[in-house]
């Protein structure tokens, strides 16, 4: 049975990433891409459909684990009644090669071990032929190949590859795991001892550029390294999550699969990296995004793949039962077909933001967020099916016609403010029509607050990115009694949920039960810190961080009850949020008032021109 989704902590190599848990059993792994087949995927079934565990033989009595500071190399120490023994994991990072190492290190006494490797290529449903050549194990299945080098004995037993051992004090033992389609020659087995050191050389180098300093620095620095590990470097797309289909209720059906680029993140990828002085990737990311969306505006789509590749048809996985019984078991992700206003606003506030910066986008730049802003000048006033990516009926959510307007005012300050061109006059008139019809049809004067959709009493957490974004002042009446409504409707023990438990089956047409979004709560600070309440929001801040587990990651919800986490893991917009968040409230009350007299997002601030 999986761990707690707590339990795990993320490896990764810039192209795919592997979710190791604190028993030693590395149970999620897809090669050689985030989104390709899963050679390991005990975390939605069991040791069968692959994993690879190397753990104390003997009963456990303590196991800590952590990050090597600045780096994701973890360490994972177990105790046991005749010694201790630590397992060294990491990804080297590399363009040419996929590796996994694991290295076993004696800390004291004499501990015995065992190894127990299950490779299931195809998501757990294909077992590899395994041979030996000289001193290498080779698995081969179709186009993939996992090769195996390690100076321990190992033995084949019931269709799975083991080892046990002893490590005493002092010694280290490396296991490592190398990919390449099976076409491909063998490659060298790597000198594991100097690859460990080049890759902690290249992870203390990355976040030494880290320009963030204060009071959150260690978690705001854990956050970027978990983001940095997400991106996919060919190409500077960064996906959601590494996994699919972890539950966002227990045993429920909200399973999708998160390994894909979302063009709604990426405002807020954009602000944290360039706000924490990782440049080279915020540009690397907006080039992605613009490489995204080229083409027709209305064949633009709400998420991609890491290439920008558009087809990423829906598909489940019937021989996997899922994590904890959470069915089904779901690779694609069918909302790439759905039709969301707000990522037009999103994709014009990346780039406004990046302008704003001192980083002029491409030149034909210009001319793609032109073209979206006429088709979305037809197109604003359809229902859609919102942030959320309902799969129930698409409404006029009051959140995607807010993000219209960003749309167009963003495009209008591009014209004010840069000199660029375009028909700024129609483009002010667009901008006043959806602000005045949603502040109108958007607004509910009986409940006093904004509403989900027009028509609705609903709250929705969302409606908190109304000030974040500037479309109202953080000091409008109306903001303030939203803000208040969703403290007392949508928070639960401190944590904010997306929308009312009894809307859930209406919204989306799922059965209602989900945790508390992690996101929105960040945004709660945020709203917090702006309409000057600040010692509110740095308590929700520090308690948004003591939910983080215990090498600092966080998934997309959590059940605040149980203090369990849900949803796919670790979740980018988590982490993202997180850094924000710091970052605002790092500002001083001055800047904080500034940047929202500009109508502009308050992390904003500092990297907006005089």
């Amino acid at each position: 049975m999986p761990l707690p989704i707590e339990d795990y902590a993320m490896i990764g190599d810039g192209r795919t990433a592997a979710l190791v848990g604190r028993d030693g059993s590395i149970d999620w792994l897809c090669l050689p891409r985030f989104d390709s087949g899963a050679c390991f995927a005990a975390l939605l079934g069991s040791p069968d459909n692959g994993r690879w565990i190397i753990s104390p033989s003997a009963e456990i009595t303590a196991v800590r684990r952590r990050y090597r500071q600045g780096t994701l190399i973890l360490e994972t120490d177990f105790e046991t009644a005749s010694g201790a023994v630590r397992v060294i994991d990491c990804m080297p990072l590399s363009n040419e090669r996929w590796d996994v190492l694991r290295i076993v290190e004696g800390l004291r006494g004499r501990v015995s071990m065992h190894m127990e490797l299950v490779i299931r290529f195809d998501y757990g449903s294909i077992v590899p032929w395994v041979r030996r050549s000289d001193d290498t194990l080779l698995a081969v299945a179709g186009p993939d190949s996992l090769e195996l080098h390690t100076p321990v004995p190992t033995r084949g037993v019931r269709m799975t590859t083991q080892a046990d051992f002893e490590v005493g004090s002092g010694e280290r033992l490396p296991f490592v795991l190398n990919f390449r389609p099976s076409h491909w020659p063998a490659q060298p087995a790597i000198d594991a001892e100097q690859v460990l050191a080049q890759t902690e050389r290249h992870w203390l180098a990355w976040s030494q550029r880290c320009s963030f300093e204060g009071r959150w620095q260690e978690p705001v620095q854990r956050s970027l390294l978990t983001l940095k590990a997400l991106i996919y470097q060919p190409t500077g797309g960064i996906v959601a999550a590494p996994t699919t289909s972890l539950p966002e209720q227990p045993g429920g059906a909200r399973n999708w699969d998160y390994r894909y680029c979302w063009l709604r993140d990426a405002t807020l990828t954009l602000n944290a990296l360039l706000l924490t002085g990782y440049t080279k990737e915020a540009l690397a990311w907006q080039d992605w995004l613009l490489r995204a969306v080229a083409g027709s505006p209305e064949d633009m789509q709400i998420l991609y793949s890491v290439t920008g590749a558009r087809r990423l048809e829906e598909t489940e996985l019937a021989w996997l039962p899922g994590y904890l019984q959470a069915a089904p078991v779901r690779i694609g992700n069918a909302a790439a077909e759905q039709f969301q206003l707000d990522v037009y606003g999103e994709v014009m506030d990346t780039l406004h933001l990046a302008r704003a910066a001192g980083h002029e986008p491409q030149p034909h730049s210009w001319q793609i967020q032109c073209a979206l802003l006429s088709f979305l000048a037809s197109h604003w006033q359809e229902p859609d099916e919102g942030i959320w990516e309902v799969r129930g009926p698409r409404r006029h959510f009051t959140h995607s016609k807010v993000m219209a307007w960003v749309a167009f005012d963003r495009g209008v300050k591009a014209v004010e403010r840069y000199g660029l061109e375009g028909p700024v006059d129609e483009w002010r008139r667009t901008r006043d029509k959806i602000h005045s019809q949603v502040c109108d049809a958007g607004f509910d004067p009986v409940r006093n607050s904004f509403v989900q959709y027009y028509g609705s009493q609903a709250l929705d957490a969302s409606l908190l990115l109304i000030p974040l974004v500037g479309f109202l002042p953080p000091d409008d009446r109306r903001v303030l009694d939203t803000i208040a409504a969703i403290e007392r409707e949508l928070v639960v023990d401190g944590l904010v949920q997306r929308y009312p438990a009894d809307s859930e089956a209406e919204v989306d047409g799922l059965s209602p039960g989900e945790s508390a979004f992690l996101p929105c709560s960040f945004w709660l600070a945020d709203c917090l810190a702006v309409t000057g309440r600040r010692a509110e929001a740095e308590a929700l801040f520090e308690r948004l961080l003591a939910l983080r587990n215990d090498v600092g990651l966080l998934s997309e919800e959590i059940d605040p009850r149980s203090g369990h986490m849900q949803g796919n893991f670790p979740q980018a917009l988590s982490h993202m949020a997180l850094v924000n968040t710091a970052r605002l409230l790092s500002l001083a009350p001055r800047q904080l008032d500034e940047s929202s007299k500009q109508g502009e997002r308050p992390a904003a601030a500092k990297i907006m021109p005089p």
